[in-house]
């Protein structure tokens, strides 16, 4: 049996594939018509990659597909899924603002979709069996059609690495965008660029300059800070520097203006929901500012109760969306809570720019919660100083509390020791009396 090749698991009539073009996808057309016998409809996405989606038609086609749909996303990933997830501040593991994994359901939702429309009884996507992408394509799959066959190729066939991809590729010439010298994985979209493989394997190694796309080298950057000013309406960024943009405009504009000052560059050795670790970097320039400015309008407008509660949902939010858990019953009352927090998150936020740095320099909002006269360190008439002592006094009454039953406990302990003190020193004495008298 060819390298490559195996027996398939089910039979299937019509596979819709998740197909990007690159390397794994590539590979995966032929492969299906050889192992599965069936017909296979490409589906590729357009969420903001940057690059001709025209040509896909003529590749897919030429590789064995029937057919291939081009839809352009951009609208629904910006509104549906990068806002949502912006207004909830969410950020795996400190670092990561989850650019792949926000894309993951909205891609599978589409597939899902046309596989009705075509009649499809499978669905089938490149993802490796050691990554994230196939848990979030197929929990999608799953809540959307759990009974249509998934096949993930990575997970039946037996080529064990994309030099073996590469070389199953030239056998079947299949053009890829990727070489032995330079095997990179790279995911772009609207909200970022990711950097996997190749000499990031070694968390030890710097990356090299070459392969940032989205940023410039800070040391390069300009000399001069650019000031930007966001405007936000309920949570939702609609405005940059007094004008307004349409939501998929606006994260191109801040990309470009991040992007110019080295603004967005994170290098991350991450936990994989899978279990192990594994290194990344992420350009993320646009959504790094809109996620330090939105944050930053919220220590504004939130109270101190609804903020803290928000901060610890946030984490859990993360950790959602990147296990892949978009369409699921807590993601949505997730959205409920957060939904309400943003009602007040209204204001414009105005950063500094400069050499990779994002500074936030102003912040106002007409749902301000800092008043000048509470805050001010000048003469007031609206704070009466001497009311906090009443205020200390019942806010540590507990440990006054906890404080006293010590000192207590530390009394009755000392007289208990001198008690016994007391007795061991008659015994010693009445001992010492016996030996005499004997």
């Amino acid at each position: 049996m060819a390298k490559g090749a195996q027996k398939p698991i089910k039979q299937v009539k019509k596979v819709v594939l998740a197909y990007s073009g690159g390397l794994d996808t590539s590979v995966i057309i032929p492969w299906l018509k050889e192992n599965y016998g069936c017909e296979v409809v490409a589906m590729a996405a357009d969420v903001g990659q940057g690059e001709e989606l025209a040509p896909l038609k003529e590749k897919a086609i030429a590789t064995g597909a029937s057919k291939i749909y081009i839809e352009d996303l951009k609208k629904e990933f910006v509104e549906e899924f990068l806002f949502p997830t912006l207004q909830a501040n969410a950020v795996y593991e400190g670092k990561y603002l989850l650019g792949t994994s926000i894309a993951r359901p909205l891609i599978a939702r589409r597939q899902i979709e046309i596989a009705h429309r075509e009649g499809a009884d499978a669905v089938a996507h490149g993802c490796t069996g050691k990554g994230n992408d196939q848990v979030r394509f197929e929990l999608t799959y799953k809540a959307l059609d759990p009974r249509i066959t998934v096949i993930a190729p990575w997970r039946e066939w037996d080529l064990r690495s994309r030099e073996e991809e590469i070389a199953y590729a030239a056998a079947h010439g299949i053009p890829v965008p990727v070489t032995k010298e330079k095997p990179y994985s790279m995911d772009r979209n609207l909200w970022h660029l990711s950097h996997e493989g190749g000499i990031l394997e070694d968390p030890w190694q710097e990356p090299g300059e070459e392969m940032f796309l989205l940023t410039a080298s800070p040391e390069k950057a300009p000399d001069a800070p650019a000031y930007v000013e966001i405007e936000f309406e309920k949570g939702i960024p609609t405005g940059i520097n007094g004008k307004k943009y349409q939501p998929v405009g606006l994260v191109e504009k801040l990309n470009t203006l991040a992007g110019a000052h080295g603004i967005g560059r994170e290098d991350l050795v991450e936990n994989r929901l899978v279990g192990m670790k594994s290194r990344g970097v992420y350009e993320t320039p646009g959504g790094t500012i809109l996620h330090i400015a939105h944050r930053e309008l919220e220590y504004l407008t939130l109270d101190r109760e609804t903020m803290h509660f928000k901060e610890m949902l946030s984490l859990k939010y993360a950790e959602m969306v990147y296990y892949g858990l978009w369409f699921t019953p807590l993601k949505r009352a997730m959205d409920a809570f957060i939904g309400e927090t943003q009602r007040q998150a209204t204001g414009v936020v105005r950063l500094k720019l400069f050499k990779g740095s994002c500074t936030v320099v102003g912040r106002k909002s007409a749902y301000s919660l800092y008043r000048e006269d509470l805050a001010t360190f000048g003469a007031d008439a609206v704070y009466n100083q001497k009311d906090a002592a009443g205020f200390i006094n019942l806010f540590g009454l507990p440990m006054a509390v906890q404080a006293m039953l010590e000192a207590e406990r530390q009394k009755t302990g000392a007289e208990a020791d001198e008690v016994e003190a007391e007795m061991a020193g008659r015994k010693s004495q009445k001992q010492a009396q016996m030996v005499v008298g004997g």
